[in-house]
């Protein structure tokens, strides 16, 4: 064999050998691709021959306890535009900003971005909607699409809350509960060439979204209503800062109805409420304007702090008999003021004195001497453990986001001078909600309970798929201890400061509240209430509540009308028929609040005067424009209907 034929086979060899070698590595390399990457190439296959667009899931509505709507979802639809699909993209931008009143500019900058898909309006109304569609646009596609609505506009406002643009809720129980209520978004896949374009006869795929879950709340409509109602017209006849409401039962810490004036309307969340800030609206910063906002926003009721003042006394009370440091008939004398730590602390009646008490006449009289001489002989340290068994050191635990704590001393920074004020509620910040919550602690047996507003999530067909229902927490105070204030506070309102929340028929117990705010000195205060019936089985526990009234701030005398007011109505309502244990209390029966709406002052007044009912007027001019109670409702003669006038 000559060298030359040895070198070609040898050659010859070679090749074959790198071709098997390469054929080697192609099944290697096949066997790889189809087993470790098979997936994920066909994946980014379809991607790159499809175009994808999100279908929005409904969010899940909000219902009151009775099934009431109170946020909804309306099924409205998307505009978008697929870039490679377009013709002429001037035109299309054109025609898309008419018919969606945008401006152009802004349009035509939004579909020449050279990208797969772009969203060009959400929250369009059908009619709008269905008109692009039949004008049959290349590129552009109309897709579903949700909207929030909210029936009653400002019921509830800063408790419901409301959802961005992008669905997520953000503020409020919308955000509290938004990974239940949101649901999962669906898709919309179209088969396209590698350029994006639709091909011929192709399909489309369509992954349907699911939708959210439905929260049923522990809130009444109608219960909330009232309380708006009420604090509405004591913070407008007050001319006051801002007022709250609250509505609990106190056995089991749900939340019939939680009110806050001033609130907006959360189908407008971003429109100011107040004209005069308004009016200067433009000349605050984007920083400036957001601080404002969430102002608005603010849920005082669990967001703040201040200082309970004589509200909390009952905190005082319960723990001095439950440590069996005072009877009932325990004696006191109150010459006006009491000396601690070298410091003469006066009682609120200072110059005058209460005189020779006993512990139930104190509490009736609201006097400071009496809670100072408790706070003394519980001690720094443990008054300061009642202050933790209640709660004031932590949250309520309410379903709500953005709750506050409440602040106060520490055991051992509690002199004696802070442990006198604390025992009567100075010197110490809770939020109201902290005070609710303590006081049906104090009269449901002594037991804790966690407010709460969430009561239960639905599917789609109604069927139960989460209860929310907080146990009952630990008892802190006896249960005839829980008695005994029960007894106590409903004499508060029969011959102590809490008389003008006395209601004839009903077992009303009560204690009332006036907080000077800080700095000492003024002038100005926090008057309160806090009530409760019967007295003798509790059914719901009270809160009114309002921020720098004008004028006479005396909590008896600010607060205890509507509070009896806004029991008349509650009470009922709940089923509460009224016993009326004397002759007195049988005259004074109930009887119907007449329409006076439209009626002209004079008119309306001897309309009352006939139905022998006193009333108030907020406001000026000559026709009745609201009133409350509201027309049908039953009162007792005598009593007071709040009208306003235009």
């Amino acid at each position: 064999m000559s060298k030359t034929s040895l070198n070609i086979r040898k050659r010859a060899f070679y090749v074959m050998l790198l071709i098997q070698v390469g054929i080697f590595l192609m099944i290697v390399r096949v066997f790889y691709i189809q087993t470790f990457r098979g997936e994920e190439l066909q994946a980014m296959a379809f991607e790159q021959q499809t175009r994808d667009r999100l279908i929005r899931p409904n969010r899940g509505s909000i219902y009151d306890r009775n099934m009431v709507g109170l946020a909804l979802t309306e099924t409205v639809s998307g505009v978008s535009v697929i870039y490679a699909q377009m013709k002429d993209i001037p035109e299309t931008a054109a025609i898309l900003a008419r018919e969606l009143e945008m401006d152009e500019a802004l349009v035509l900058e939004k579909i020449s971005r050279r990208v797969a898909l772009v969203r060009v309006a959400q929250q369009v109304d059908k009619e709008v909607a269905d008109r692009i569609r039949a004008m049959n646009l290349p590129g552009v596609v109309i897709d579903e699409d949700i909207r929030r609505v909210y029936p009653f506009g400002t019921l509830a406002s800063q408790t419901i809350g409301f959802v961005g643009r992008d669905n997520q809720g953000i503020i409020g129980l919308e955000a509290r509960y938004c990974s239940y209520l949101m649901g999962s978004p669906g898709r919309i896949l179209t088969e396209t060439d590698v350029a994006g374009r639709q091909l011929d006869g192709s399909r489309q795929y369509r992954i349907p979204p699911v939708d959210g879950y439905n929260l049923v709340l522990t809130i009444d409509a109608v219960l909330q209503s009232y309380a708006e109602q009420a604090i509405e017209m004591l913070v407008q006849q007050k001319d006051a800062e801002r007022g709250v409401i609250i509505l609990m039962n106190p056995m089991n810490g749900q939340i019939y109805a939680l009110a806050n004036k001033p609130d907006f309307d959360l189908n407008e969340p971003f429109t100011i409420n107040d004209p005069e800030l308004l009016a200067i609206w433009e000349t605050f910063n984007n920083e400036q304007q957001m601080t404002k906002l969430n102002n608005m926003w603010r849920n005082f009721a669990i967001s703040d702090t201040y200082e309970p003042g004589s509200t909390f006394k009952i905190v005082t009370s319960a723990a001095g008999l439950a440590e069996g440091l005072v009877t009932l008939e325990t004696p006191f004398s109150c010459s006006g003021a009491l000396t601690v730590g070298g410091r003469p602390i006066k009682c609120w009646r200072s110059p005058r004195s209460h005189g020779g008490q006993t512990f139930v006449q104190g509490v009736q009289n609201s006097c400071n001497p009496v809670f100072m001489i408790i706070g003394e002989q519980l001690g720094a340290e443990l008054f300061h453990d009642y202050l933790l068994r209640f709660g004031f050191h932590e949250k309520t635990g309410v379903d709500l986001p953005g709750e506050a704590v409440g602040i106060m001393y520490s055991a051992d920074r509690m002199g004696p001078v802070e442990l006198a004020t604390m025992s009567f509620g100075q010197s110490l910040t809770i939020t109201p909600l902290q005070l609710v919550s303590a006081s049906a602690t104090v009269i449901n047996g002594g037991y804790r309970v966690t407010p709460h507003i969430g009561m239960r999530l639905l599917d789609g067909n109604g069927y139960v798929v989460e209860e929310f229902s907080p146990p009952l927490g630990e008892q802190i105070i006896p249960t005839e201890v829980s008695d005994s204030m029960r007894f106590i506070l409903e004499s508060v309102v029969s011959v102590g400061t809490g008389q003008r929340t006395y209601i004839a028929g009903y077992r009303v117990g009560a204690k009332t509240a006036t907080s000077q705010k800080l700095p000492r000195g003024s002038g100005k205060y926090i008057s309160s209430i806090m009530a409760f019936a019967p007295a003798d089985d509790p059914v719901v526990v009270a809160l009114v509540l309002v921020d720098e009234p004008k004028g006479v701030y005396y909590g008896g005398q600010v607060t205890g009308p509507i509070m009896q007011l806004l029991l008349e109505n509650v009470l009922p309502y709940l089923g509460v028929t009224p016993i009326y244990t004397t002759q007195a209390e049988q005259e004074g029966a109930p009887v119907t609040v007449p329409n006076l709406r439209n009626m002209t002052r004079t008119d309306a007044l001897a309309v009352l005067k006939e139905s022998e009912l006193a009333y108030d007027i907020i406001g000026t001019g000559n026709t009745i424009i609201d009133q409350f109670p509201i027309p049908g409702e039953l009162v007792n003669r005598g009593e007071r209907v709040l009208l306003r006038v235009q």
